[in-house]
């Protein structure tokens, strides 16, 4: 069996499965059927509500475990959790399913662990389909149309002006991890929620994915690698869901009573990697603008602590090419401009450095130091003496004169030497 034995020591399900769980479940219904929700606006809230005011919204909260359980176990090196949909009923007509969920949810951290609370008897068989299937950290999400509830906590980290422009409703604060479904939360979403979260979220993040430039994100085409990772929702709720964990990591603990030790199972043996231990307390896990800024600038250090995303940007940085770029004039283009055209060192005046002859001239010529700028040069248009600038300047590959002038491959600068060296030979006869 791979249920905690409920006669343990420490008595870490002995609460859940004696006295806990039935008055738990009672409670929470309870709780939750008392509520009225006929009324649309209990989950939209007025733009001019004291709770929409800066220092309160946007706003995500979390419920202590300590209401349903008495103690908990506590995972020593948790898995990353993965979000996993289900079909949930609204408002409770199946309440079975949602307190189920709640439930499991709830135990975050006991993370791949939180299974061994549960039995077939204890989860509706799509929940026991996922917990039979081993030790995984898997947080369960209603199946809805906009996919609101996977992407709940970037949609919490934006700050109404931002929801207003991507025309947004303002929901009320949300929560992690997920608890109960109280409406049918499509009904007050558009119908590209997905894609209009999207831009959203870029906007917000992309200041810290660009920092060296004051460049705007409509600077850069829809296909740029680093656009497009700004709006990669997906890419993006895995360290959010980390630093949300971070921070509700140093919430203090319920005294329940409970002295940490070990975890034992049903079958005598002993639970490896965990630890039973009181539950931690809920509340706020951001509160207002400010913070819900500060956490937006974690999520994208969390993205960066193995440092895979930074070396996805600093790729992308050094191979920049054209078609990145719109039509708008930033400081990034700018920048990849100097460096593609070589404008820092660019000779402006087109003069030929004489090296090792005794230079002969006519009168025609002007000379300044060692440098020549005669009658040959004027009989060349305007690519061909750039060749010549580049060669005696100290370029001597072909393909880096190409990169330089824009060329595809160095064929084309071979055939402007090769006329070069012709019109070199009638000219000097």
């Amino acid at each position: 069996m791979w249920k905690i034995d409920a006669t343990s020591g420490n008595e870490t399900t002995a609460a859940r499965r004696e006295e806990g769980m039935t008055a738990a479940n009672t409670t929470m219904t309870d709780e939750i059927m008392s509520t009225d929700f006929d009324d649309p606006l209990d989950e939209l809230l007025d733009p001019t509500h004291e709770d929409a005011s800066p220092d309160e919204y946007p706003r995500l909260t979390n419920i202590s475990t300590g209401f349903m359980y008495r103690a908990v176990v506590r995972a020593q090196d948790p898995a990353p959790p993965e979000y996993v949909t289900v079909p949930l009923p609204v408002r409770l007509e199946d309440p079975r399913s949602t307190v189920a969920v709640s439930q499991w949810n709830s135990l975050w951290e006991s993370a791949q662990f939180r299974r061994r609370f549960f039995d077939e008897e204890s989860l509706p068989a799509p929940l026991y389909k996922v917990a039979d299937r081993g030790d995984l950290n898997v947080v369960f999400v209603p199946r809805t149309r906009s996919r609101y509830y996977e992407y709940a906590p970037l949609f919490h980290l934006l700050p109404k002006s931002a929801l207003q422009r991507h025309g947004f409703p303002l929901l009320r604060c949300g929560d992690w991890p997920f608890s109960v479904q109280l409406t049918d939360i499509d009904a007050y979403l558009p119908a590209d929620f997905e894609t209009r979260l999207s831009r959203a979220w870029a906007g917000a993040v992309w200041r810290h994915l660009m920092p060296q430039y004051k460049s705007p994100i409509s600077g850069f085409t829809k296909d740029d690698p680093i656009r497009l990772l700004a709006h990669n929702l997906d890419f993006w709720i895995p360290p959010v869901t980390e630093v949300i964990q971070d921070i509700l990591r140093d919430f203090p603990e319920v005294d329940k009573g409970i002295t940490p030790g070990a975890v034992h199972l049903q079958d005598g043996s002993v639970l490896e990697g965990a630890v039973a231990a009181n539950p931690r307390m809920g509340g706020d896990v951001w509160r207002g603008e400010e913070e819900a800024a500060d956490v937006v600038r974690w999520t994208v250090d969390a993205a960066d602590a193995d440092g895979r995303l930074r070396g996805i940007l600093d790729a992308v940085r050094s191979h920049r090419c054209e078609d990145d770029f719109s039509s708008r004039w930033t400081g990034a283009r700018e920048d990849f401009e100097r460096k593609l055209y070589s404008k820092r060192s660019k000779v402006k005046v087109r003069f030929v450095e004489l090296t090792d002859t005794i230079p002969v001239h006519g009168p025609e010529t002007e000379v300044v130091g060692r440098m020549l700028c005669g009658d040959f040069l004027a009989l060349l248009d305007e690519r061909d003496r750039t060749v010549v600038v580049l060669l005696s300047s100290g370029v001597t590959k072909l393909t880096e004169v190409a990169d330089i002038m824009g060329y595809r491959n160095h064929s084309a600068v071979s055939k402007r030497l090769d006329k070069i060296r012709q019109q070199a030979a009638r000219f000097f006869g």
